[in-house]
């Protein structure tokens, strides 16, 4: 059954790692940062010992630091370590850049992370090791930064993948080669198996893709309940699971409808404040963020005119930025008098927010 399911599987699949993504970000804006120990944290001996690693660029990680890492563990494997403070607003701003880019190649897009996404190019024409380096290309071009790539026909291999070949990568698996990678593949390596599952891989012995393959479904659920199943799966370089497509197609937005049309512009801009502060709590509570938003005006004669602004990444959920986007729009549609009836404010072109990466620094 599984020869079977692999054959039929001809979907043409990314992994994007952008490398070291928020360390990368600060080395590629302050270059003095680029050969010494780094880590995006806060600096425990000005912040009372607290403090964790978010991520950390491949000189400190040479030295022992990793990402979740506490701040005090880190500087004592690497004295020398530079902390710099994270900046999530400048990081989810080249995060939307990226992620234009991916609709670029493609709108079937899963973000796992700021700087993580998955991409399903089966519809794009061109071979998909060819979109892999256009794409790689493209985020230079745009970024300056550097991603490694995963290739094949399912998540599970383009993820490990883009993990094989680190930084500034590319690496293809194609059916041919895709079960003799998994057979080589350290078990500490599969997807899912972590310290827990390792330590009873470890008691049967199970060392590699090869010993994994060697046992039964029935054993693996015994031993693994549900997750037996994936592990067999994966052994056979199977993975049934599409790439979801995180794109939400609905528009948030707010109107606000005047029994007497206004003429004065504070009543404008406080209108505009309004429906602002409305729609930004909906789209915080929902989780989302947006590139387009669009101003909609509809004056005494019932004449409606709106007007969009889009940006290459995601708006700041800021009330008065976007009440000042809104009247700058307002402005250019009536420069001198107006008699208005309807205003409106909508995000458009939404995608969901799953990034928790600031929850870590949240609570210090």
């Amino acid at each position: 059954m599984s020869e079977f399911l692999q054959a039929k599987d001809n979907r043409k699949i990314l992994h994007v790692d952008i490398d070291a993504f928020y360390a990368q970000v600060e080395m590629r804006d302050n270059p003095a940062l680029r050969k010494v120990p780094l880590g995006i944290g806060r600096d425990p001996d000005k912040h009372h010992g607290h403090g964790v690693i978010a991520t950390a660029n491949y000189v400190a990680r040479k030295a022992g630091v990793h990402s979740a890492m506490g701040s005090i563990e880190a500087k004592r494997a690497c004295p020398d370590l530079v902390f710099v403070a994270p900046d999530f607003d400048k990081y989810r701003r080249i995060s939307g850049q990226i992620h234009a880019i991916f609709h670029e190649f493609t709108d079937t897009i899963e973000p796992v992370a700021l700087d993580e996404a998955y991409l399903d190019v089966t519809e794009n024409k061109m071979a998909a090791p060819t979109l892999a380096a256009q794409l790689r290309h493209r985020i230079w071009q745009e970024t300056k930064l550097t991603c490694s790539v995963g290739v094949s026909y399912n998540k599970v291999l383009a993820k490990l993948g883009s993990e094989h070949h680190k930084p500034n990568g590319v690496t293809v698996i194609p059916h041919e080669l895709a079960e003799d990678f998994m057979l080589k593949l350290p078990i500490k390596d599969f997807r899912g198996v972590g310290k827990k599952t390792l330590l009873k891989f470890e008691k049967l012995g199970v060392k590699d893709g090869r010993d994994l393959k060697a046992m039964s479904l029935d054993d693996l659920r015994v031993y693994f309940g549900s997750f037996g199943d994936v592990l067999y799966w994966q052994a056979r370089a199977t993975h049934f699971s599409p790439v979801k497509d995180r794109s939400v197609r609905q528009s948030v937005g707010k109107e606000s409808t005047f029994e007497l049309a206004i003429h004065d512009r504070q009543a404008v801009e406080a209108a505009f404040k309004d429906l602002a502060e409305k729609v930004v709590a909906n789209m915080q509570k929902k989780k989302l963020l947006g590139r387009t938003l669009t101003v909609k005006i509809r004056d005494d004669d019932f004449k409606t005119q709106t007007k969009g602004l889009t940006l290459a990444g995601t708006f700041d959920l800021d009330p008065a930025f976007m009440t000042r986007q809104a009247m700058l729009i307002f402005d250019e549609a009536y420069p001198e008098d107006f008699s208005v009836r309807l205003l409106g404010l909508t995000f458009s072109n939404i995608i969901e927010q799953k990034y928790e990466a600031v929850s870590l620094f949240d609570q210090f």
